[in-house]
């Protein structure tokens, strides 16, 4: 199946001489996915929510200077015959919910995540969410500041923290757009005498001040296609994963990214690894990284790889040049998720810190899962006796 169905020519648009301001107020005032910026009426990029929240930029500056081509996770520009699930693959790996689609080398329309979920949503209900969901959670407080939570949205790369109150129980959700969206009306209010502070102040505001509630939440069996109906419904960009009867507790989370990057798994011999910001790799290259990988994963001999997701995130700062790269690894296989991150100047030093965090947990998880066999086995002799 291919996208031509499903791409849409109804989008935003602005030129890149628009001020920033304006495109954050469009983005509270219309809540789009992402806002195609062109040049004398030609494509030059696309700018996402997230692009602008991560700015220190003031308002008066041009939208030219912060799309995305002229920095890190370039829009990948798709052709409105590409299958659904390369596009799929290539929205993930781009780190973005919209990309521009094009036809005959010209500017047809946009293709989004939710054009995606919705038009294989009846093909869902064979997943269930634990199978895809991320584990490994990043949380904030309901007295953080913005600043803090924003902080945390930039280091792990997500557009969404679990809120939990004093005694550590879910009690909202903070996103890129409600960060977004309580910054715009502030700045609103203020003269512009005023607004010199006004950045440091938004940065103090509570998080409760900002957060979505009630949260939107699912379990773990529950079906990714109940799952995703729930979120196209809602207009959710995730929902968090709670135990069944308790929506009080995080055990995880599950977006709109989990499932589009579980559209996209292969059924090839080798390993299924994903890259996301791959414009990032230096000197090493994709297969580089799943080899590496590969003889990680050969070190537990009784885990299944069944997907590998890459991430690398390139900060400010640099050593001779060499932009300083994060870089997260995250393994599903028959024996749990598995992670590793780590930061170094250049992706192949990043990548390697990452690696290494993540062979000390495979050989972890190995000495525990064989531990536990020993103990099923002692117990299985003595109840022989």
């Amino acid at each position: 199946m291919d996208i031509s169905d499903i791409a849409s020519q109804q989008f935003a648009e602005v030129d890149v001489e628009t001020r920033l301001g304006k495109v954050r107020s469009l983005f509270d005032e219309e809540n789009p996915k992402g806002i195609i910026v062109t040049r004398d009426g030609e494509y030059a990029g696309v700018v996402g929510e997230r692009d602008l929240l991560q700015s220190h930029v003031e308002d008066d500056a041009k939208v030219g200077s912060h799309i995305k081509p002229s920095r890190n996770d370039p829009a990948p520009k798709i052709q409105r015959t590409e299958n659904i699930r390369d596009v799929a693959r290539k929205l993930v790996e781009g780190g973005t919910k919209v990309a521009p689609v094009f036809e005959d080398g010209t500017l047809w329309g946009i293709i989004t995540a939710d054009a995606i979920l919705d038009s294989v949503i009846e093909n869902l209900d064979a997943l269930t969410v634990e199978q895809i969901y991320t584990d490994s959670v990043i949380t904030v407080s309901e007295d953080d500041g913005i600043g803090k939570a924003i902080n945390r949205l930039r280091e792990h790369g997500v557009s969404r923290l679990p809120v939990v109150n004093e005694n550590g129980y879910l009690s909202g959700v903070v996103t890129t757009h409600d960060i977004s969206e309580i910054a715009v009306r502030k700045s609103q209010r203020q003269t512009t005498g005023d607004r010199s502070g006004d950045a440091s102040k938004i940065m103090d505001v509570p998080v409760y001040d900002a957060m979505s509630s009630p949260v939107g939440t699912t379990t773990l069996d529950a079906t990714v296609q109940e799952a995703v109906r729930q979120m196209l419904d809602d207009d959710y960009g995730g929902l968090v994963v709670t135990p069944e009867g308790d929506d009080r507790t995080v055990t995880g989370v599950l977006t709109k990214t989990d499932v589009l990057r579980a559209l996209s798994y292969t059924e090839e011999e080798t390993m299924d690894v994903q890259i996301t910001n791959i414009r990032l790799l230096d000197t090493i290259s994709r297969q580089d990284v799943r080899d590496a990988i590969t003889q990680v994963a050969d070190k537990y001999r009784k885990m299944q790889v069944q997907h590998v997701h890459v991430r690398f995130h390139k900060h400010k700062e640099k050593l001779r040049g060499t932009p300083l790269i994060q870089a997260q690894i995250r393994m599903r296989t028959n024996k749990g998720q598995m992670a590793g991150s780590g930061e170094g100047y250049g992706a192949d030093n990043a990548f390697h810190v990452a690696l290494d965090k993540l062979e000390r947990n495979v050989l972890e998880r190995k000495g525990m899962i064989s531990d536990e066999e020993h103990r099923g086995q002692l117990l299985r002799k003595l109840g022989e006796l």
